[in-house]
């Protein structure tokens, strides 16, 4: 850590604090964030009380606070009926067709991670998991135990929404997959000739050329014998 990094000032730590804990979907630890802002740990501990403590001071709506050593922003237990009503109105709005996309994915590839959704869609799906978190049709499944990520599968809410029992019950993809021969044929377009007709077109110049070649040669030696 140099000198120059432990020189910023505590007004500029805080706001960068508050920046983190913005954007984390998970509580962050001291240390997670001292890396990100280039603190001391100490500062940053010091720091996150002193945000907590203002929050309540100015009743504010959310709170911050440390729970399970990780530190995560909060709403108030007093406007508990406030979000309540927002979030179950939001539930009963339809679901936008990039939520139904990734709904769709999870549920067929579970457990699975945010990253692979995403690399799946091929566009960040970040906003839409924690709407259907926030929604209840998805739910966290542990962690990949090669890259550490949490993996997500479909809930129980899920399968009460789409009125089945089980995964079990999920409609095969198959027939909503294009034709094979279709398939076949569209890709045979888009690689072109094939490498037998390739060969067979090379094979027809040679043929052509040793005919043109050897009629060269007959009328050469018709030549010379009438010379």
């Amino acid at each position: 850590m140099t000198e120059e990094m432990l020189a910023v000032a505590v007004g500029e730590l805080r706001p960068s604090l508050e920046a983190l804990l913005m954007v984390a979907d998970q509580p962050l630890d001291v240390s997670t964030m001292a890396a990100a802002v280039g603190h001391p740990v100490d500062d940053v501990a010091a720091a996150l009380d002193e945000l907590a403590d203002e929050y309540t001071d100015q009743g504010r709506g959310f709170e911050l606070r440390n729970v399970a050593g990780g530190w995560r922003f909060y709403t108030r237990e007093e406007y508990a009926a406030v979000v309540e009503g927002f979030v179950l109105e939001g539930q009963q709005a339809r679901l936008t067709q990039a939520a139904l996309e990734t709904l769709a994915v999870v549920a067929y590839k579970q457990p699975v991670s945010r990253t692979r959704v995403s690399a799946i869609r091929g566009v960040n799906v970040d906003g839409v998991m924690r709407t259907l978190l926030t929604r209840g049709l998805v739910e966290e499944s542990g962690h990949d135990e090669s890259s550490g990520a949490h993996l997500y599968r479909t809930s129980t809410y899920f399968l009460e929404r789409i009125g089945i029992t089980s995964l079990d019950e999920l409609p095969e993809l198959a027939p909503y997959l294009p034709d094979m021969d279709d398939m076949e044929d569209e890709l045979a377009q888009m690689a072109g000739p094939s490498e037998a007709d390739v060969v067979a077109v090379e094979a027809d110049g040679v043929s052509t050329g040793s005919t043109d070649v050897g009629g060269g040669r007959q009328s050469a030696d018709a030549d010379q014998g009438e010379a």
